[in-house]
């Protein structure tokens, strides 16, 4: 049986939001428009659908836009071969308001020499924000690639920065 899957539109302060869901879990979460008060037609931003998933994925980013939320406890259900669910995976562990490099996610999946394929697989990720892949950086600290856009990774990292009180460095 194909589980059924409610798609929602949220206008976050970060430009427009996808949000996908089963009753259990989400599937989806990803910027769909480059400009950040540009909604595409697609996307329905009526009232918010009878999917639990969903309600708390929109309360959930409204409190991390805000502010008052560091950690996201929704069960997540993404879809990727086994190397990039273990790179995601990875990535649920950098603490809020850190960053960590290409470099340092290859070691941390146990194969330095990986570093491409790390870097592909995290901007492959379908979860944005709630499985934070804007916090990998380049190893000169630079803000390299991000599927949402450079400025969204910027604006992302400023705001954490600013909640976590400059706690964004990297960590070992």
């Amino acid at each position: 049986m194909v589980e059924q899957l409610t798609t929602y539109g949220f206008l976050s302060p970060a430009g427009m939001l996808q949000i996908k869901a089963s009753d259990r879990s989400l599937v989806a979460l990803h910027f769909i428009s480059n400009d950040p008060m540009q909604p595409r037609g697609e996307i329905k931003m009526n009232e918010l659908p009878d999917n639990i998933i969903i309600y708390e994925t929109v309360a959930q980013l409204k409190e991390y836009f805000a502010g008052s939320r560091i950690d996201f406890s929704i069960p997540l259900r993404p879809e990727g071969t086994e190397f990039q669910l273990r790179v995601w995976e990875k990535l649920t562990h950098i603490p809020y308001a850190r960053t960590i490099s290409y470099q340092q996610l290859a070691i941390l999946l146990g194969d330095p020499k990986c570093i491409r394929a790390a870097g592909t697989a995290n901007g492959r990720n379908p979860i944005a924000i709630i499985i934070p892949c804007h916090r990998v950086i380049g190893s000169n600290g630079s803000m390299v690639g991000y599927g949402g856009g450079v400025w969204r990774k910027q604006f992302l990292l400023a705001l954490e920065n600013r909640i976590g009180n400059g706690a964004a460095e990297l960590f070992d």
